[in-house]
């Protein structure tokens, strides 16, 4: 090999052996929460597709599961779904099926058809309010997972009465994470985390020089203070708390987190955060942990794969305690 070819090999590996990890972070509005990628690699240009990519991806999914966008494909199936049954595509029909999975494991403690509950005590669209008694049990009388059929052979969806109505907010932004994070490993992110306003996380690999991503759990009552480090790698954190929407009355808080077998707010929990493999477990378990409460958690923890649930509850003297099973 002739002296200046091997030089410039030479020059070329060191270059590649001394090549520093480039940052990339980017971020979008989207599913009413503000979506932020950030993701380590050795290529800006391709590193930059990727996340937009990524979030290309979570906007179709907000054009696709949004009730309140007219235009959506879960907005006709609540428009048509009474007295049905309406055809629908694959991938929404495969998440209804999912939510409705959650929603028997958990007996109903997830349940997608909370919207009219949500509507009664003033959470869609507001910051809530307490419901005449017989309002909250005309809305009561309209929820229930058990009143959505499908059918799978002709991927139809049917209500069993009209005024039902389908929410996918308690667990379409696990989704999306899922969603964007195979868009990043397809693209050959290997180190990379994803947020969808704090509360659906997940990481894929680990950032530079270090094992995991850490994030933090929020104090339950003011969003500014940590409250406990989280380590990450290539799992998805969801959290679940009353801070995020509420009103108070008398001296009680009432969060928008229904228990959909009641009618009523959960108050015995403040939140709850849970890590899992995907964030589409997380989503939709975190809510279901939140009205289930630490003491009958226990049997559905173990039907799914979780690493832990952290719960934060009211006391008396420090505000809150945490809970970690």
């Amino acid at each position: 090999m002739p002296l200046l070819a091997g030089f410039v090999i030479l020059v070329a590996l060191c270059s590649l052996a001394t090549a520093q990890p480039i940052r990339v972070e980017e971020s979008r509005y989207a599913m009413g929460s503000l979506y932020v990628i950030e993701a380590w690699g050795e290529d800006r240009p391709r590193l930059q597709r990727a996340l937009q990519e990524a979030l290309d991806e979570v906007d179709r999914l907000d054009r696709l599961l949004s009730h309140y966008k007219k235009e959506s494909e879960l907005s006709r199936v609540n428009r048509e779904a009474w007295p049905g049954p309406v055809r629908t595509d694959q991938e929404l029909f495969d998440l209804l099926e999912a939510s409705l999975n959650y929603s028997r494991a958990s007996n109903g403690a997830f349940d997608i058809s909370v919207g009219p509950l949500m509507r009664a005590w003033g959470f869609f669209r507001g910051d809530g309010r307490y419901p005449r008694d017989a309002e909250r049990r005309e809305a009561l009388a309209r929820i229930g997972y058990r009143k959505v059929k499908l059918a799978r052979a002709t991927r139809s969806i049917t209500f069993t009465q009209p005024g039902v109505e389908l929410d996918l907010g308690g667990i379409g932004k696990g989704y999306a994470v899922d969603r964007a994070g195979t868009v990043l490993r397809r693209a050959g992110v290997a180190a990379a985390l994803i947020s969808a306003g704090g509360s659906s996380i997940l990481a894929i690999g680990h950032p530079p020089g270090k094992s995991a991503w850490t994030v933090s759990l929020q104090d339950p009552y003011d969003a500014e203070k940590p409250a406990l480090p989280i380590q990450l790698r290539d799992e998805a954190l969801s959290v679940s708390g009353s801070a995020e929407k509420f009103f108070e009355l008398n001296g009680r808080r009432y969060s928008h987190i229904m228990d959909p077998r009641t009618g009523h707010p959960v108050e015995s929990v403040l939140s709850v955060a849970v890590v899992s493999r995907t964030g589409i477990d997380g989503d939709a378990l975190d809510n279901a942990f939140f009205v289930l409460g630490p003491r009958r958690a226990s049997g559905l923890r173990r039907r799914y794969p979780v690493r832990e649930v952290i719960f934060f509850l009211p006391h008396p003297k420090r505000k809150w305690m945490m809970v970690r099973r």
